[in-house]
C-alpha cells in the first residue's frame, strides 16, 4: 500500500473501507466517521505493532484526547480509504498516534489529519498503568512526526500562549 503526503515512511496504512451509510446530508464522510477511520486503523497497526499473540487492546487502553483538521470533503467510493497511522510520542502511560486519512489507491489526496492521546491502562486496577520496554520498542519503530493540526498553528502565532 503506497504512503500519503507528509506522512513518515514508518506509519502503517491501512484500506479502511467507507461504508454508504457514513455519508451526510451533504453527500461526502460525516466528520464523526473519521474517528471509526482512526479507530479501524489503529485496531490493525497494533495487530501489526505489538504482535498477534499480544495485543495492547487486550490489556487495556484508553482513548484520552482526540484532534481532527478536515482538509477536503471526502466523497463515497468504491474503493477503500487509505488511513497511516504512527506513533507521534510517548509518555510514561500515554503516547500519541498520528493519523492521515487519504483516498482509495490512486488518490493520494489527504483529506484529514488527526492526533490521538492513548493511556494503558490497568483493566483490573482501574487505573492507568506504565507501558513496558517491550511496548516502547514497539512504538519507537513506528515513530515520527506528529501531524501539524490547525490548531498548532494558531498557538505558535500566539507565541506558545493559549
Amino acid at each position: 500500500m503506497s504512503s500519503l503526503p507528509e506522512v513518515p515512511a514508518a506509519a502503517g496504512v491501512y484500506p479502511i473501507t467507507v461504508r454508504w451509510s457514513d455519508m451526510d446530508a451533504y453527500q461526502h464522510v460525516n466528520n464523526v466517521q473519521y474517528l471509526r477511520l482512526f479507530e479501524e486503523a489503529r485496531v490493525y497497526a497494533f495487530k501489526d505493532w505489538f504482535g498477534r499473540d499480544r495485543d495492547l487492546i487486550d490489556e487495556g487502553l484508553l482513548v484520552v484526547s482526540q484532534s481532527i483538521d478536515y482538509l477536503v470533503p471526502m466523497e463515497f467510493a468504491y474503493a477503500p480509504a487509505r488511513v497511516a497511522v504512527w506513533c507521534s510520542g510517548v509518555g510514561a502511560a500515554s503516547f500519541d498516534l498520528g493519523y492521515a486519512v487519504g483516498g482509495p489507491e490512486g488518490d493520494d489526496t489527504v483529506y484529514a489529519r488527526g492526533r490521538v492521546t492513548l493511556v494503558a491502562y490497568d483493566l483490573a486496577g482501574q487505573r492507568p498503568r506504565r507501558l513496558g520496554g517491550a511496548e516502547r520498542e514497539a512504538l519507537a519503530a513506528v515513530s515520527g512526526e506528529p501531524p501539524v493540526l490547525r490548531g498548532d498553528r494558531a498557538l505558535a502565532a500566539r507565541g506558545g500562549r493559549a
